[in-house]
């Protein structure tokens, strides 16, 4: 299971203003939580401050990868920020995202084309959000023919099936979890990736809903996940999950992360 850790993102507060600061001590405290925590990559997000944008992600590529040996998941809606950014970073990135909406999905392709990397494709049609598990599996089957007929590889494909509030609907727990399901069935080495704490947006005990969803979410077949890797109650739900299902051979990575005290151990 792939983590990507969330933190870094100026829609938080105190990362904004430590961007905006330029305050690469604090940044780099964050990020190596992360890493320490469990994290494969660092998703580095900038997108509050649009007049800046690309400048400000530029920063927080070299900021963190100065200071953590791993990869980063760039993450703008802005071709123009993300051309610039992966010009700095070391590696093979992760960029999110691209979608079917056509101005979007032109402008990006030439970005995760142009160099080996991993791309999450967002269930998203040029005329709307998706509502239903046919409305995500349909358009996560175009996202993955469209891209790898222009040469993209399968397996660096991770399709995102969007996760909405079940405050708002109550069926949209269910329209994921079947999109991902199917997705992973009925395309073998294609990825599914969700950005986890959507799902409970506007309720109370978001922890409780984020852990009982992602471990949903893994029976289904998720192969990656967009969290807070700092969270230890919510890894140990992972580690255990997998290990539950047969996808944690000799019970290694429970074992290990319980040994480096990176879950509860409550």
């Amino acid at each position: 299971m792939l983590i990507v850790g969330e933190n870094i993102n100026t829609s938080r507060k105190r990362i904004a203003e430590a961007v905006e600061k330029q305050d690469s001590a604090f940044i780099v405290q964050v990020a190596k939580k992360q890493a320490d925590a469990g994290a494969d990559f660092i998703d580095v997000n900038a997108g509050t401050f649009v007049d800046r944008e690309a400048e400000y992600l530029c920063w927080l590529v070299k900021t963190v990868q100065d200071a953590v040996d791993l990869p980063l998941c760039l993450d703008s809606p802005s071709p123009k920020a993300l051309s610039e950014a992966i010009k700095h970073h070391r590696g093979e990135p992760m960029i999110n995202s691209i979608s079917l909406e056509k101005d979007r999905f032109d402008d990006m392709l030439s970005i995760v084309t142009a160099q080996p990397c991993r791309v999450v494709a967002l269930c998203m049609t040029e005329t709307a959000m998706p509502v239903t598990v046919e409305d995500r599996i349909q358009a996560g089957a175009e996202l993955i023919n469209r891209l790898t007929v222009e040469g993209v590889a399968l397996g660096n494909i991770y399709i995102d099936p969007l996760v909405q509030p079940v405050s708002v609907d109550t069926r949209m727990g269910n329209a994921v979890l079947g999109a991902i399901k199917t997705i992973m069935n009925d395309f073998p080495g294609v990825n599914t990736i969700c950005g986890l704490s959507n799902i409970s947006f506007g309720l109370p005990a978001r922890r409780l809903i984020n852990s009982t969803f992602l471990s949903l979410c893994i029976l289904q077949g998720l192969s990656a996940a967009i969290l807070d890797p700092t969270d230890k109650r919510l890894m140990a739900n992972l580690l255990s999950t997998r290990m539950i299902l047969g996808k944690d051979e000799y019970c290694g990575d429970f074992i290990d992360a319980y040994q480096k005290g990176i879950i509860n151990k409550e």
